[in-house]
């Protein structure tokens, strides 16, 4: 077991306004993270020093045991796979799927004059399998329904086989459907003994995919709960969290919430 992510009292404070609040935090590589929390509680925030992105305003983060603000970020944060709405937008609309897999490799989000090597195609083709876009290797991004463009942004995150794999709402905006299909492949590959550690942002514990292990609750940049799933997503934590009583429910291991 190796620890991948550990906050000690970090904080983040832009134009006087606190965004996070002395949080502790650890993470292992065997374990799977939900991150729970109202609009600007301050969920991206703790992703985005997790990639590697900002550095906290006060306190100590290491990730991959390399604490920010002493370590070659450019070293870094290759061993960190992220997906998120705001990577998509730096996707052109016109490039291939199987090219928005492969430029992973190079950490670019658009071919150009880089060179690939077969290994790297036939790696993406067998991503592009495993998340069930194979398809689509030929269409371009912009083409695709948001659920696609979900899925392809994870593929695109898992294909240099990261150390942590970081999912900033990888079901938001998605039907039903959709969101049930990408819960699966979640699932499953939360499951698989070879995964990275996992950290996942959403909004709705009727998103947390099965094989998740661990839940992080935040309140205006400070935590309110964290731990196993089984402990720490209580009825209670969430009432605090969303300042709403709620009422959660749990069947076959999935997770249901309303107000009371």
């Amino acid at each position: 077991m190796v620890n991948v992510l550990h906050f000690t009292d970090v904080s983040v404070v832009r134009a006087g306004t606190t965004i996070l609040d002395s949080v502790n935090w650890s993470v292992d590589d065997d374990q799977r993270w939900v991150i729970l929390g109202a609009n600007g509680a301050g969920k991206t925030t703790l992703l985005q020093i997790a990639a590697a992105i900002i550095h906290p305003s006060n306190g100590v983060a290491e990730v991959l045991e390399e604490p920010l603000g002493g370590t070659d970020l450019f070293e870094l944060r290759p061993r960190i796979g992220f997906a998120s709405t705001a990577m998509a937008r730096r996707v052109p609309a016109g490039e291939k799927v199987l090219d928005v897999v492969m430029t992973a490799a190079y950490s670019v989000t658009g071919r150009w004059n880089e060179e690939y090597e077969d290994i790297d195609e036939r790696r993406a083709q067998r991503v592009l399998v495993e998340w069930k876009l194979d398809h689509l290797a030929q269409r371009k991004f912009g083409t695709l329904s948001d659920g696609e463009q979900k899925r392809v942004q994870i593929a695109r995150a898992v294909m240099t086989d990261p150390e942590i794999l970081l999912l900033d709402e990888p079901a938001a905006s998605l039907d039903l459907g959709a969101r049930e299909a990408l819960l699966q492949l979640l699932s499953g590959y939360a499951k698989e003994p070879h995964s990275p550690a996992i950290i996942m942002v959403t909004h709705h514990v009727e998103e947390i995919p099965l094989g998740f292990t661990h839940v992080l609750l935040i309140k205006n940049g400070s935590v309110v709960a964290s731990g196993p799933i089984a402990e720490a997503l209580t009825a209670e934590a969430l009432s605090i969290t969303f300042d709403l009583s709620i009422d959660l429910q749990q069947a076959d291991g999935r997770y249901s919430a309303r107000a009371v």
